[in-house]
């Protein structure tokens, strides 16, 4: 019965790790691999609860400016200039940078938290569990103060 109890935490752990990294690599990717992207930056004039628009001003002066929205995050308020890599084909920016990165990797570090109690708990393995926790912590600290 122990086996069978161990090999479900493992199971749920690994579920919520893969969904949160899922999760983080629609707006990761954008900021990891941006060469090649158009990069720009936006300057914010309205929020709503979830997004914030603004005109755009792209790096490359042959590009045409238009409006662009972006997640809206503590960080995002109206008046703010932030420097943004644009998702191809949309009208939809990512925050670029350290700030950016790691608001990207929000929702895994959320996973890591949540996957820590039942590594620890369920399968019996603190040591592994603290770590997950640790490194979960710290990509939610780390964009608290990068943002």
């Amino acid at each position: 019965m122990t086996h069978v109890r161990t090999a479900a935490m493992a199971l749920v752990a690994l579920f919520l790790v893969v969904a949160g990294a899922w999760a983080s690599w629609n707006s990761a990717q954008h900021v990891l691999l941006a060469k090649g992207r158009e990069h720009g930056t936006l300057s914010v004039t309205a929020c709503t609860d979830e997004t914030c628009s603004g005109r755009y001003v792209p790096e490359d002066p042959s590009s045409s400016r238009r409006t662009l929205t972006i997640a809206r995050s503590v960080a995002a308020e109206k008046g703010a200039t932030i420097p943004v890599v644009v998702k191809p084909g949309t009208d939809e920016g990512v925050r670029t940078g350290w700030g950016g990165g790691l608001h990207a990797w929000l929702p895994l570090g959320g996973a890591l938290l949540l996957a820590a109690p039942l590594v620890g708990g369920g399968m019996r393995l603190p040591r592994t569990a603290w770590s997950l926790a640790g490194v979960g912590g710290a990509v939610l600290v780390a964009a608290f103060f990068a943002l």
